[in-house]
């Protein structure tokens, strides 16, 4: 979802929570169906929650530099790799690595092929991205990766081959699915160390020339790594690792549309064009991506107790109507007349190439997110996770809702509106993107400093 509302910064983001409030603690709202606490059974629209501060914030006009770019907080990009490369090295065989889950948490699996690589001095075949049950997505990585800028970005700190030589075409994920096999490790513990994979996946290397990893997901660890595999874990999350040219187009689309909401208009309901005389005239415009991230793979695999029966299965069908739906929508509406989505912003020719194909969707989602002006994220996850440390690298605004501070205000029904207004924007002042170190065992994808950044 895209918000986009360039005039009054302090009346977005406390509006903004007025609406958000039931989707970021449902618990604190009576269940909306007889399956409690199923939200998914059957019920009637809900009507709008607080009122009383939804109808001020629509009466208010405020202020604010809640669209002021981050300052330079003192910290630069620092990838390249602090010693000379050692590709004149003999490989020691080929790396292949199978990843489940999500775009965003393949991603990160990618990354750490490349340092396991490194690491074994292997040579890493392309990821092979498994199938989610959920999203049935069956599209590969040179799907939605540019595989030829990946292996040049990456020329001289490793070797990659897009697919194995006829030697060891016989290692596929069938092989392997099929009975045990001598070449697969399967047992690699979540944030193994660096010697863990050279005392157990070299010796297989060396003796067959290859070694497949699955599963690979949060294979190797965070802490005690070299400075130039964690730069190089950085390299390939925020260089190499591009969308092809369709995808980064219709982001490029979206990006265009949210900046010159008016400069836009449909034509023979197949096309959106820019009216490019107009877009000089207005000006380039600011917006908000809102990542609410509430998906259909969450409600299966949630901890509710869903009640089963047919109520169930006809509210897991339609769940994207979670919450109330358009009923909600609406007046979120009524503060953000300029909200769109993909539907909105593209037509359905545009949007071809990625219908029903939920990793491309994923990696557009991604690329708008990250050029939007701000960022803000209901829930952590995987995209959250992600784009906060790609937007902490590129020092771009990104707002952390304070959930503590929310519950509280809404929790006070006599609060006027000035005083929320207040509050909210009190307790966010330090939750707008500022840099924060990493600490142990945090994700290096999620805090890049001080591993992959320097003082400026």
């Amino acid at each position: 979802m895209k918000l986009n509302h360039h005039n009054h910064g302090g009346l977005t983001i406390a509006g903004l929570f007025v609406l958000l409030f039931p989707l970021l603690f449902p618990c604190l709202f009576k269940p909306l169906g007889h399956a409690s606490p199923s939200t998914f059974s059957e019920w009637n629209a809900p009507k709008p929650k607080h009122l009383r501060l939804l109808k001020s914030a629509l009466q208010r006009e405020t202020q604010s530099d809640l669209w002021m770019p981050l300052a330079n907080q003192g910290w630069k990009p620092c990838v390249e790799s602090t010693t000379a490369s050692a590709l004149g090295e003999e490989s020691q065989g080929y790396i292949q690595v199978f990843l489940d889950g999500g775009l965003n948490q393949q991603r990160m699996g990618i990354c750490d092929a490349v340092a396991v690589a490194k690491i074994l001095n292997a040579t890493l075949v392309i990821p092979h991205l498994e199938v989610n049950p959920v999203w049935k997505d069956s599209s590969s990585f040179m799907d939605i990766f540019d595989v030829d800028h990946f292996i040049n970005a990456l020329k001289d700190d490793i070797s990659i081959v897009k697919e194995l030589p006829n030697e060891f075409s016989w290692s596929t994920r069938e092989y392997y699915g099929s009975a045990i096999r001598a070449t697969r490790i399967k047992t690699a513990p979540v944030h193994a160390s660096a010697n863990w994979y050279r005392e157990n996946v070299l010796p297989i290397l060396q003796s067959y020339g290859i070694a497949a990893i699955a599963p690979f997901s949060h294979r190797l660890a965070f802490d005690n790594m070299p400075k130039d595999i964690q730069r190089l874990r950085c390299k390939v999350n925020f260089q190499a690792l591009v969308f092809v040219p369709h995808i980064k187009s219709l982001g490029d689309a979206l990006v265009n549309r949210l900046q010159y909401p008016r400069g836009s208009e449909i034509v023979d309901n197949k096309y959106l064009r820019e009216a490019t005389d107009a877009k000089a005239k207005q000006g380039v415009g600011k917006f908000v991506i809102l990542h609410l991230r509430f998906d259909k793979d969450m409600a299966a695999h949630s901890a509710c107790d869903f009640g089963g029966g047919k109520a169930e299965k006809l509210a897991l069908a339609k769940y994207r109507q979670v919450y109330g739906g358009e009923a909600r929508i609406s007046t979120l509406r009524k503060l953000f007349p300029l909200m769109e989505d993909k539907k909105s912003l593209a037509s359905a020719v545009e949007r071809a190439h990625i219908k029903g194909k939920a990793s491309m969707l994923a990696a557009v989602d991604y690329y708008v997110s990250l050029h939007s002006d701000i960022f803000i994220s209901a829930s952590p996850g995987n995209m959250h996770n992600a784009m906060v440390g790609h937007r902490t690298y590129q020092n771009l605004k990104t707002i952390r809702p304070n959930m503590a501070l929310l519950g509280q205000l809404f929790l006070n029904k006599s609060m006027s509106w000035s005083d929320f207004h207040q509050q909210v924007l009190d307790g966010h002042k330090n939750r707008q993107g500022q840099l924060r170190l990493r600490k142990p065992q945090q994700s290096i994808y999620t805090y890049p400093a001080p591993d992959c950044m320097c003082d400026s």
